[in-house]
């Protein structure tokens, strides 16, 4: 894939964007986490505020059931199933995930059929186990072919590095996911899900008359937080997927790798707090309006301008005059035909070493094929730049 940059005349004009800027890391930005994986996201304009080794694979542990839950809530979605509908609870569900396991448990009685509504509780706010396996039985028949159901889901979703290997999260030396696959997966869930998502937020479930408390520390703190999920095993330390709301901006925070579920707790409060007081927006484009261009082969024109379906916006610490790098990536030369509104390209907004913003890009009109003229111009002029990037190639190798 050849990598076009399209260099966005506007944004340079009003806020000073430079190619290549060189800017501090992260974590000179006026925050440090102690967490060895960590993401904080504006979910909003999907900005990232902060990021510490963000595509570093991961153990999941728990966190994985955000995966589990989104396959059972497109289920329902789909009309595949509803929440009334019934999954038994096996032999091997109750061994492995149930009470005489040890682990956290919705302590579902071997034998019973649970509603999905129960389950999702007992998966969401009790991470249960035997839950998580119940229904990865019920819908696909075991839990091998259930997680290869997650890690393709994933995929459909743009999670493209982390892959599944069971619906529990218990270890398993393949299953791996990244801290900004988390925070992707987590805002798909909230924003095609919100009354599903809800669960997500409920302090305490009640199952076999055994009242647990979600895990999720932030639930109980004052700082607007809505979810997520928890997660701890040996290889991945104490991790957390929160979310929390304040004046009508929603964060996302990512933290994994950490000694103890207090250091949990406080890295992950101190970056949604941090990232509340420390960042304002700033709009750079409307929905629909011109980003830039791309260039086009075989068709009645030479250039095609690309827009964002949604205002483009990036949140900017307060007060700071940093510069951004920005450009659209493309395959290209595009080929024609292209219809309007077909994804062909993306975003990509740098601060510093962050990756602060990647959107997708939609042709902003139809592009026919041309003429024949045309076509036989542009094969030419195709023909020549790649002569001369062979030339200059070998000449830089020399």
């Amino acid at each position: 894939m050849r990598r076009v940059q399209a260099w966005c005349l506007r944004l340079l004009t009003m806020i000073g964007l430079a190619a290549g800027a060189g800017l501090a890391p992260a974590a000179a930005q006026g925050f440090q986490t102690a967490a060895p994986q960590a993401i904080l996201v504006d979910a909003g304009s999907g900005t990232v505020l902060f990021e510490k080794s963000a595509d570093e694979l991961m153990a999941p542990a728990s966190m994985a059931k955000i995966m589990t839950a989104e396959v059972l809530f497109n289920e329902i979605k789909q009309g595949r199933l509803t929440l009334d509908s019934e999954f038994p609870i096996s032999e091997n569900a109750w061994r492995r995930g149930g009470g005489p396991s040890g682990g956290s448990s919705m302590f579902a009685q071997v034998g019973s059929r649970i509603k999905l509504g129960d389950l999702l509780r007992g998966i969401i706010v009790q991470s249960g186990n035997d839950a998580s396996i119940a229904v990865a039985e019920g819908l696909s028949g075991n839990e091998d072919s259930f997680a290869r159901l997650m890690t393709q889901r994933g995929r459909e979703l743009g999670l493209t590095n982390s892959t599944f290997r069971n619906s529990t999260g218990f270890g398993h030396p393949e299953q791996r996911v990244t801290a900004r696959d988390l925070a992707k997966l987590t805002i798909h869930v909230i924003e095609t899900y919100p009354d599903l998502y809800k669960m997500f937020g409920e302090e305490e479930f009640t199952w076999n008359r055994i009242r647990q408390r979600n895990r999720n520390p932030l639930l109980t703190m004052d700082i607007g937080a809505d979810g997520v999920k928890t997660g701890n095993i040996d290889e991945s330390g104490f991790g957390l997927v929160g979310s929390a709301v304040q004046n009508g901006q929603r964060l996302i925070v990512v933290v994994n790798g950490l000694k103890n579920s207090r250091d949990r707790a406080n890295e992950s409060r101190k970056l949604l707090e941090w990232g509340f007081r420390s960042f304002e927006a700033r709009q750079l484009f409307a929905a629909n309006e011109p980003v830039g261009t791309i260039r086009m082969f075989g068709g009645a024109q030479r250039s095609l301008p690309v827009v964002s379906r949604r205002p483009v916006s990036v949140m900017m610490p307060r007060g700071a005059n940093e510069r951004l790098s920005a450009r659209i990536i493309y395959k290209g030369p595009v080929q024609a035909p292209v219809k309007q509104g077909a994804q062909i390209a993306h975003l990509r907004i740098t601060r510093g070493d962050i990756q602060a913003l990647d959107i997708p890009l939609y042709a902003a009109e139809d592009v026919p094929v041309g003429s024949l003229p045309q076509r036989a111009l542009d094969g030419a002029l195709e023909l020549g730049v790649n002569l001369f990037r062979r030339g200059f190639a070998a000449a830089t190798n020399s």
